[in-house]
């Protein structure tokens, strides 16, 4: 469902990204894990089409995300890290409109908002000002975005910074939910969010690759930090 080859961005002589491949089949949570600066969130950037490559390639469900870019996003739901929302609407009223923009119909709406506001435990801000809102419900906000169309892939990058415990809890159970049908690619730089969640673990740093495979090789969280030492800064909790 995601396949990379060879994916590289370079912005004047600073690579980014360089040589990224890798591809994650559908059902499964694959942590895309590393410590802050590594090129996660360029990535996840290049996986959406959200900025082009300078090499390689990117496919979505079989689409070419340079030549087939909106039937490749037909089947996102993306969770940018601090993505833009529309301030001066509510949830009900953003997500409305979002519905609309993917050509959802009246009855697909309905039945959608119904399901990412229970979720994503929408219901006492369902008709306040996103601006008023704190950042976890912001939060919540942007997940019920990316779940509103009922897309195939979803990829999420640091979907769960800024929540409260008990909200992390909430947003955890549903991304291992999500993961049974889906493709879940979850980016962050907390070990213990790999731990939770993940079946599989992408390792970056310094925008390459240096680990992909079943999180169980990757041992415990001690091992693994004794393991990479610098590349392992990583936030436990």
């Amino acid at each position: 469902m995601i396949q990379t080859d060879g994916l590289s961005k370079f912005y004047g002589p600073f690579a980014a990204v360089r040589d990224v491949t890798f591809s994650v089949p559908r059902q499964q949570v694959c942590g895309f894990l590393g410590p802050n600066g590594a090129g996660k969130s360029t990535t996840m950037k290049l996986l959406t089409g959200f900025i082009a490559p300078t090499e390689g390639s990117v496919k979505i469900a079989g689409h070419d995300m340079e030549t087939e870019r909106i039937k490749g996003s037909a089947y996102i739901g993306y969770l940018p890290e601090n993505g833009p929302l529309y301030e001066e609407m509510t949830p009900k009223g953003a997500l409305k409109y979002l519905g609309r923009a993917r050509g959802l119909s009246s009855s697909q709406r309905s039945n959608r908002m119904e399901f990412v506001a229970e979720k994503c435990d929408l219901g006492e801000v369902w008709n306040k000002p996103i601006s008023k809102l704190s950042r976890g419900f912001r939060q919540r906000v942007g997940m019920a975005q990316a779940l509103l169309h009922d897309p195939d892939v979803l990829i999420l990058d640091e979907p769960t910074s800024g929540l409260d415990p008990n909200q992390l809890v909430g947003i955890r159970q549903l991304i291992k939910e999500l993961g049974e049908t889906k493709t879940v690619l979850l980016s962050t730089h907390i070990l213990q969010e790999v731990e939770i969640l993940c079946e599989r673990v992408v390792l970056i740093d310094k925008g390459k690759i240096v680990f992909d495979g079943p999180r169980e090789k990757m041992g415990s969280r001690e091992a693994m930090e004794n393991e990479f030492h610098q590349l392992t800064k990583f936030t436990t909790a």
